[in-house]
């Protein structure tokens, strides 16, 4: 294609996204948040905090004006904390064209509402093509250019072609669905639920207790999600079961490692110092189990987590707050 693509949100995976576009022959211009950065970034054409070994390709433009970088731009992809989502989309409102498309990779609630980001870009942005992009990638690896396979969901046919023309390449393969609740959820449930992993595996628990978590925390998501008007195949897939598995079970995961921290005793504090990254999981914690609750869905062991995150429950009494439910059929 040949008009530009605005990726929005300079950290690793804005960055390794940008990257991978602008290989596979898109003109990218990447904003961010922070001025000092992206000129940081415009000196070394590279992203040296979170990527400093990935020279960028020539038609990555850094843009540290936002009318510049939304300037004869159609589609815009979102790849910013869940938290700066909403105020995002109010920042470039002055500056998109009625035909703007929007695609995020952004893994989250919206804090302020409890509720999935595509009700967040209806109510501030009106009716428009949208897409989200999910599934098992860290950016590390992306933007590697090692094989890596996710899921697209949007709103509208056109849209989701023309993003598959955009990112599909033999490094990056494309799934497609309309599904985007199942696909929002998805990659927002499964940083809770790695903060679950993690703390189990800090505790030294062992590969049954992980497999278990792992297991009951995708009947979470599916209960959930279900409610919500999901589907239950993508959970199932790359952007259900994938993300999760993914997350639960590797290090480069910042919300299991928040768990494993939090397992072997550090504070909360500590562990955000050590990994010095946004730790989604935290917030979505907070999201998931108040959405939850407003709908009666049971999420266990994501309350667990969320008392552990924010009423200042041990990991040890979670624990045992899980086992010592009463004994029932397995279901979702």
């Amino acid at each position: 294609m040949s008009s530009p693509i605005a990726v929005l949100g300079a950290g690793s995976w804005g960055t390794a996204l940008a990257i991978h576009l602008a290989r596979n022959q898109q003109t990218v211009h990447l904003w961010g948040n922070n001025a000092e950065h992206l000129q940081a970034m415009q000196r070394a054409r590279c992203n040296s905090v979170y990527l400093p070994d990935i020279r960028f390709p020539d038609n990555i433009e850094i843009c540290s004006d936002l009318a510049h970088a939304l300037s004869n731009v159609q589609d815009i992809l979102i790849a910013v904390p869940s938290h700066a989502f909403r105020e995002t989309l109010t920042k470039i409102k002055p500056f998109i064209a009625q035909n703007a498309r929007l695609v995020w990779a952004t893994k989250g609630l919206d804090p302020l509402h409890h509720q999935l980001l595509h009700y967040v870009s209806d109510e501030l942005l009106g009716e428009r093509s949208l897409a989200v992009l999910s599934g098992p990638s860290f950016a590390k690896e992306v933007a590697a250019g090692l094989p890596t396979a996710i899921t697209l969901a949007a709103n509208a046919s056109e849209f989701s072609e023309d993003l598959i023309k955009r990112f599909h390449s033999p490094n990056f393969r494309v799934y497609h669905t309309k599904d985007m609740i199942g696909v929002e959820l998805g990659g927002a449930m499964k940083n809770v639920l790695a903060i679950a992993v993690g703390t189990a595996d800090g505790l030294g628990f062992g590969a049954n207790a992980r497999a278990a978590l792992i297991t009951r925390g995708l009947a979470e998501m599916v209960r959930l999600g279900l409610a919500l008007g999901g589907q239950r195949e993508t959970f199932m897939g790359l952007a259900g079961m994938g993300d999760l598995v993914l997350t639960c079970t590797d290090n480069q995961s910042r919300n299991r490692r928040l768990g494993l921290a939090l397992g072997m005793g550090k504070t909360i504090e500590t562990a955000m110092q050590e990994i010095h990254q946004v730790i989604e999981g935290i917030q979505t914690a907070a999201e998931i189990y108040h959405l939850a609750k407003s709908l009666s869905i049971e999420v266990p062991i994501t309350e667990q987590v969320y008392q552990i995150l924010h009423q200042g429950l041990a990991p040890q009494i979670a624990v045992n707050n899980l086992l010592t439910r009463e004994p029932k059929a397995e279901s979702i």
